[in-house]
């Protein structure tokens, strides 16, 4: 054999082919058909397609991601080590108006109302042969929150971190498709029509007061969040002060969108198919669409006993936005809203219990720590 022939046996070795398995093309395909659903049909692309493109580099063979220092080493450190997920708050909380919840603190119950869905996929998952812990962590789905998601999966039950945060995104990314006829389905055509009234202006002091308040007396209460919570009102008060200009333009900018990249691929690394294509991670797909669901159905189960409470001001449609997914969800009741009554405007309302189901999911997974850990 000549040299060149022994150098290409040498190169061909050490080639990625060698020990390429059925497992990793079938989690490339996976990843293929999220960039087709991210870039071809606009499902949460800024999301989906990081994620989608970390999927096929993990599971390319002998990269050395998990054991050469470099930037991937990094990003997955930023992911096991809970790094990203409070980032991504401090974002949020600088895009966030806490204004209509604010306003309306009433509407904090519909956030609350939607966290059902958490513990129902938590039961539900108990009943089919999860721990409590990973149970914890698969139920969190519900809030629609995908860093809130990853960071108790992080905490709880790492092993299965890749199919809890998949799960999260794409049901987030879905929620046009998956609410709609669950909000049709549990409300009347009268009830739909409702046309709320015009929320009372909130002083800057409120503004102000709000987040601060928040941080402190949520954290005291679940000092296992504090990391979530308080970057999500630091965020706000960014935002709120009038003299962190800079700071909240960088955090709902620049510093966002440069850790969902990391926080995205991050979570496609995760993404390795002897730890994904499991038994498991289809049965967390399903508890994960069951609870987002269930959130979806008490939200609204909530928001038609306030219209009862209320003599029929408030529309149950705003119900559905507690389940997070920050702004979509509220877009979703304007949406289903406004073709019922085209004079109805719900955004502004509907962001109450947006917010609040942020706030809710967070307080959710608190809880779980507290208890489970």
């Amino acid at each position: 054999m000549d040299a060149f022939s022994v150098a290409l046996q040498a190169v061909w070795n050490d080639s990625g082919y060698v020990v390429f398995t059925a497992g990793n093309l079938i989690m490339i395909i996976v990843g293929i058909i999220l960039l087709y659903m991210a870039i071809g049909k606009g499902f949460e692309p800024l999301l989906l397609t990081p994620i989608a493109f970390g999927c096929i580099l993990a599971n390319i063979p002998r990269t050395g991601f998990e054991t050469d220092p470099g930037v991937m080493q990094v990003i997955l450190f930023g992911i096991h080590h809970e790094v990203f997920p409070p980032l991504i708050f401090l974002g949020v909380g600088a895009m966030t108006d806490f204004g209509p919840l604010i306003a309306n603190p009433k509407t904090l119950l519909l956030g609350a109302a939607a966290q059902a869905g958490v513990f129902v996929a938590l039961i539900g998952a108990m009943l089919l042969g999860f721990t409590v812990k990973e149970a914890g962590a698969i139920g969190i789905i519900g809030g629609a929150d995908g860093p809130t998601a990853i960071y108790l999966a992080i905490k709880l039950a790492p092993q299965l971190l890749g199919a809890i945060a998949v799960a999260a995104y794409s049901y987030m990314s879905l929620v046009p498709l998956i609410q709609p006829p669950i909000m049709l389905m549990f409300t009347s055509e009268k009830e739909r029509q409702v046309v709320m009234e015009q929320l009372r202006p909130v002083s800057k002091f409120e503004k102000l007061v709000f987040p601060v308040a928040v941080a402190i007396l949520v954290s005291l209460l679940l000092p296992p969040v504090t990391a979530l919570m308080g970057m999500l009102m630091l965020g706000n008060l960014f935002r709120e002060s009038g003299v962190t200009d800079r700071l909240s333009d960088t955090a709902q900018n620049a510093l966002i969108n440069i850790v969902t990249i990391f926080l995205a691929v991050g979570t496609g690394l995760t993404m390795k198919a002897e730890s994904f294509l499991t038994y498991e991670t289809i049965l967390i797909i399903v508890l994960g669409l069951i609870a987002f669901a269930a959130g979806t159905v008490f939200g609204v189960l909530f928001g038609k006993i306030m219209y009862i409470a209320t003599g029929g001001k408030v529309n149950p449609l705003i119900g559905s936005a507690g389940v997070s997914a920050v702004p979509m969800a509220a877009r979703v009741s304007q949406v289903v809203g406004q073709k019922a009554n085209p004079s109805n405007f719900l955004l502004m309302h509907a962001m109450g219990p947006n917010v609040a189901g942020v706030i809710g999911t967070a307080v959710a997974a608190g809880t779980m720590l507290a208890m489970l850990k």
